[in-house]
């Protein structure tokens, strides 16, 4: 199961600040990855970091002078993965829907969403490079999508049709903002794909399973190569 980061870190909740401009990440972006396919959906393909550790050291080592985050969106998680999965095996669930990927990192799971006919797809993510990754790769994948730079947990949900979010569940304070965010949306009638490996903090009483996948992952993030990881429909607070 296992939650384990290169040095101990974690995502945060709260805004992040880059002084670099949009130019100079897409540049930052090209020069630390390659293309790949994705182990999972290898009909996507992302920019991605062959070597985990090598490129968060270089993030470590310019956080000072440039005020880096962690580079979450140059690997494709686990719960991305199978959410990616699903929406491509299952195009009903989101076709002709208004689809919101929330904290999209790579972009992935938006990607999967517009090529199984989403009729509009946001993706949203606090890191600014995670936006010029996910505009990299929707280019990549000749797909369209609306890219936010807005933490949005601090206000309502917006009023789509399906709120997708993938491995947020990684520690106490995110889970304790994001669940009853994601409650609140399902109260207004939006539904909640959940993709889960099982970290710490799945709140798994409150989850009903859709699909189970053997999902390849980058060994140096993760505690094993090969993640058992689901994906889950939120349920409504009253539903259970």
């Amino acid at each position: 199961m296992g939650d384990r980061l290169p040095h101990g870190r974690a995502r945060s909740g709260g805004s992040a600040r880059t002084m670099r401009t949009g130019a100079e990440r897409i540049a930052f972006i090209r020069a630390n990855t390659r293309v790949h396919p994705v182990p999972h959906a290898p009909e996507i393909r992302l920019h991605l970091a062959d070597e985990a550790m090598e490129l968060w050291q270089k993030t470590e080592a310019e956080l000072e002078e440039m005020n880096l985050p962690p580079p979450f969106w140059a690997f494709a998680w686990a719960g991305g993965q199978a959410l990616a999965r699903y929406l491509l095996d299952h195009r009903e669930t989101v076709a002709g829907r208004h689809v919101l990927d929330f904290a999209t990192g790579s972009g992935l799971a938006a990607i999967a969403a517009a090529i199984a006919g989403a009729a509009r797809v946001t993706a949203c993510d606090i890191d600014a490079h995670a936006q010029s990754a996910t505009e990299l790769n929707a280019a990549l994948n000749r797909t369209e999508l609306e890219i936010l730079h807005d933490d949005l947990l601090t206000q309502a949900p917006p009023p789509v049709d399906v709120i997708m979010c993938g491995d947020v569940f990684y520690e106490e304070p995110m889970a304790a903002r994001v669940l009853p965010w994601l409650e609140q949306a399902c109260s207004s009638g939006t539904r909640v794909l959940v993709g889960d490996p099982g970290r710490t903090y799945l709140p798994r009483e409150r989850l009903r399973l859709l699909a189970t996948y053997d999902v390849e992952v980058n060994r140096s993030l993760e505690d094993l190569s090969v993640k058992r990881t689901s994906v889950f429909d939120l349920l409504a607070p009253d539903a259970t």
